[in-house]
């Protein structure tokens, strides 16, 4: 995938849009998830992610083609989350959205793979409860745990995105862990 986003990264600097329109369609869902795991709400990672794609493509020239263009989308999307969580307002949640819906379908429900429906159900409130208490950890631990377990990104991924020495990944990758154990231990 790697060579197939250069080439077009070298078409969009030549001017072609077209291009860059496939780059968004590569990412769109990768881009979409990390910024829904940080903000906890659909709108406001709709909004992110298209904002990370037009930085994206504004900066594009600044774009070191010798690594990963996902990571530096990645930092991207998590910067403007970074930024959009460090000035949310406290009625930030008086939306309309109805508790609990966010990513479901009419089909959501339907067991795939021979669960009873309140397995299902037990499935979907620990993810819930899970989703609800990440949103609760400071950013600086939230984005790490978000990167790592989320989005399973690599260390070396998550300190190029997030721009810090893999050491202090790793710390707060284990402080995070640690905050999110004793925050659900009391749920």
């Amino acid at each position: 995938m790697d060579a197939i986003v250069k080439k077009r990264i070298k078409q969009v600097l030549k001017g072609d849009q077209s291009a860059y329109s496939e780059i968004v369609e590569m990412y769109k869902d990768q881009v979409f998830q990390i910024c829904y795991r940080m903000l906890g709400n659909r709108h406001e990672a709709e909004d992110m992610a298209q904002e990370a794609f037009i930085r994206a493509y504004v900066n594009i020239q600044s774009f070191n083609q010798k690594k990963k263009f996902s990571t530096w989308l990645y930092r991207i999307a998590t910067n403007l989350c970074i930024d959009r969580i460090r000035k949310k307002k406290p009625d930030y949640y008086l939306d309309a959205e109805v508790e609990g819906t966010d990513g479901l379908t009419m089909y959501s429900q339907i067991p795939h793979d021979g669960k009873l429906p309140e397995e299902e159900v037990v499935g979907l409130e620990l993810q819930e409860t899970i989703q609800r208490e990440i949103l609760k950890l400071p950013e600086k631990y939230r984005s790490v745990i978000v990167l790592k377990y989320i989005e399973e990104l690599s260390l070396q991924e998550i300190s190029e995105i997030l721009d810090l020495p893999l050491g202090t990944v790793k710390t707060r990758i284990h402080r995070g862990r640690e905050a999110l154990r004793k925050q659900l231990r009391h749920v």
